[in-house]
């Protein structure tokens, strides 16, 4: 039996690890950590065996908690899921020359770069990897430069953070000025051209600068979309399966771009957003460190990430992970998602057609 410790449990990601987990390996006991006390993995029947509120990442006793905890319940593994944490266990490392207990992520480096996508924006200028995109601060909104070099109509978002935090379609400067006062509280921003085609998102597994494995999907209506000013949110309500070697190659083609303007090798999961451009170019919108908010709902159709990366720990290597870069499913799969229930997989859309 193994022990494995769930960061940020009150996400949606990692409670779906704790349950694709759970019904992989029923014998191994599940810790869930978070700092908020309200966390929706503390409350759900099963799905844990132990639970903790933990300090912040950013604060000095963060550390000292992980390792008592990981000291006294014997933990083997950790899924260390929130960003900010990746990035914190990632300077843990560099000061230390180890992890405070097995996982699978990149380098401090790596983290920093890409979790921050005005950084990300900057490494891929000049390319066709993404659309046009400036950084903007409240301090220095750049009027000039989003009405020249960007032009309008233009999407706007928060430099940091997912489920499209400050996403919105700006079609003149007036509605510019207006969003950065309505989210003065947010401090940085990414401008960029309008992208109008399919948003696509793919989930990778690197190891030590091999491509291992990758999927894509297509995110074709949201959850709570009328909610949202972009009519985007972060959850996927419908979503098609794809078999696209293109999706997978392109993204490949990126990383393998990264690697050599970083000078260092990609290692771990990276989930990418994409969106299509209107003669349907791909472009990178995003590109996350971590597990994606579909990796449970991928794991039931064959694509399980989640598994290889117990496997990657247990081992201390990558030898036992099939590898498959170019994933295809083996039927035409379509997800629904919502708030309070578990996703939905169907093998075919076609079953909409009798109903």
């Amino acid at each position: 039996m193994k022990t494995i410790l769930i960061t940020g449990i009150g996400g949606l990601t990692p409670r779906s690890i704790a349950r694709t987990i759970r019904k992989n390996h029923p014998d191994y006991k599940l810790i869930g950590c978070d700092v908020d006390k309200k966390a929706m993995g503390f409350f759900m029947k099963n799905l844990l065996d132990e639970y903790y509120i933990c300090p912040r990442c950013t604060s000095s006793e963060y550390f000292p908690w992980v390792e008592k905890l990981v000291r006294e319940k014997g933990i083997d593994y950790a899924f260390v899921q929130p960003e900010s944490e990746i990035v914190e266990w990632g300077d843990y490392y560099e000061r230390n020359g180890k992890y405070p207990c097995s996982v699978f992520m990149g380098s401090k480096i790596l983290s920093e770069s890409l979790r921050d996508k005005s950084i990300m924006a900057e490494l891929l200028k000049d390319t066709d990897f993404i659309p046009k995109t400036i950084k903007v601060t409240q301090d220095n909104p750049r009027y000039e430069d989003v009405e020249k070099n960007i032009g309008f109509p233009c999407w706007i978002r928060a430099t940091e953070g997912t489920g499209g935090l400050g996403s919105l379609r700006l079609d003149n400067l007036d509605s510019y000025k207006s969003w950065l006062f309505i989210n003065s509280q947010i401090l940085e921003f990414t401008v960029s051209e309008f992208l109008n085609g399919r948003h696509l998102a793919n989930q990778m597994l690197y190891y030590d600068g091999e491509f291992v494995k990758g999927a894509a999907l297509e995110c074709v209506e949201y959850v709570m979309a009328n909610t949202a000013p972009s009519h985007v949110t972060g959850n996927t309500h419908f979503g098609r399966f794809l078999n696209e070697d293109r999706i997978n190659k392109f993204c490949d083609n990126c990383i393998k771009y990264l690697e050599g303007k970083l000078g260092l090798p990609a290692h771990g999961i990276l989930s990418f957003d994409l969106k299509e451009d209107k003669n349907g170019n791909l472009k990178v919108t995003e590109v996350n460190i971590r597990h994606m908010a579909y990796t449970g709902v991928m794991a039931e159709v064959g694509f399980d990430l989640i598994e290889d990366t117990i496997k990657i720990m247990e081992d201390g290597n990558c030898n036992n992970v099939k590898r498959d870069p170019f994933y295809h499913y083996d039927k035409p799969y379509v997800f629904l998602r919502d708030v309070d229930v578990e996703p939905i997989v169907l093998e075919s859309e076609g079953i909409f057609d009798k109903i």
